[in-house]
């Protein structure tokens, strides 16, 4: 019998151990937690759009005639408007004639993360801390796309329901003041001098209303500050490598408040951590801390649940990340406790 001896390659040819012992370290790096997602960070512009879109998506517009004077409309929400058209003027000139009406409505914490709108009010330290939203909203009046200035104010009623049925004594009136970067930070509007209040509950029950008189175009929040006795602490957040503030976002959900959100709205690019330095944060707190960014124009998001200790670090990787759309991801908010 012919015995017929088959030469083995592998262990003959040292090319072959070559390429065997490569294959074996690329398949040993992909087990580390961010590689074995493969992404490409956004830039600062696609993060930007993707915002853009969402608030495009939450916006309404119509038209109001002078010639019919004051007219009321009626949101997808159920909130009024009642605007006077007497009270807008373009460069100190009546206005006559059709006017152009843009208006937004966010009311959950969803619609806020991907709007980068969250509540956080200005204190009179010049710190921020959370705020309990009962609305938050944007109207703006243009005719052929010239602004128009508003000399008296509007008339909202809020129907106390989309928030907190029966309403909220302590509740004010904000304006949106934005920075450089464009984050949004809410500044508390005073009442008038003579007393008068800008807004004041109507009715009682879930039928009550948020009755309010907004005297500015741009951002207006229907707000109280967030209570918590406990004492208070901050936090850090590290985020995966090549992400920062400008092309994502940490936000912080407390649980059983869905109409609040509150951001870690500071960098430090020296240690690559997002920071709430104010020292507003509660010990004890149940919440969820939330990464959002981009990712080829969807959303990529991090859900993680924790009870607040003092002074700790958290920590997102990005095999811990969802990709999905802008719907996805406010369910995914809404739904938290």
């Amino acid at each position: 019998m012919k015995t017929i001896k088959i030469k083995n390659h592998y262990t003959a040819n040292p090319l072959y151990i070559m390429l065997f012992a490569l294959t074996l370290t690329v398949m040993s790096c992909d087990t580390n937690d961010d590689n074995a997602v493969t992404n490409t960070p956004p830039t600062v512009q696609e993060f930007n759009v993707i915002r853009q879109i969402a608030l495009d998506n939450l916006t309404q517009n119509f038209q109001i005639n002078t010639a019919n004077g004051t007219t009321t409309w009626t949101s997808a929400k159920g909130v009024e408007l009642d605007i006077n058209p007497s009270c807008l003027t373009l460069n100190g000139n009546p206005v006559t004639g059709l006017i152009d009406i843009e208006y937004v409505e966010i009311f959950d914490g969803g619609n806020m993360i991907t709007t980068n709108k969250p509540t956080m009010g200005l204190m009179g330290n010049g710190d921020k801390s959370l705020l309990i939203s009962g609305g938050e909203f944007f109207i703006n009046a243009t005719q052929g796309g010239v602004q128009l200035e508003l000399t008296c104010p509007m008339t909202v009623i809020v129907p106390t329901s989309l928030t907190n049925p029966g309403g909220d004594q302590e509740m004010t009136l904000w304006n949106g003041v934005f920075d450089d970067n464009g984050n949004l930070t809410w500044e508390e509007i005073p009442e008038d001098p003579a007393g008068n209040g800008n807004i004041f509950i109507e009715g009682d029950g879930p039928n009550a209303v948020y009755y309010a008189y907004f005297d500015s175009f741009g951002w207006t929040n229907v707000d109280r500050f967030y209570s918590d006795p406990r004492p208070k602490t901050t936090i850090l957040v590290d985020v995966p490598d090549g992400y920062d503030n400008t092309n994502s976002a940490v936000y912080l959900h407390y649980d059983g408040e869905g109409n609040a959100l509150a951001n870690l709205d500071t960098y430090d690019e020296n240690t690559g951590l997002f920071s709430e330095h104010y020292g507003q944060i509660p010990i004890g707190l149940a919440c969820h801390i939330i990464f959002a960014t981009e990712s080829d124009g969807q959303w990529r998001y991090a859900i993680k649940g924790v009870t607040i200790t003092a002074n700790t670090t958290y920590s997102f990787t990005l095999s811990e990340t969802t990709v999905g759309t802008e719907q996805q991801l406010i369910d995914a908010i809404n739904n938290l406790p």
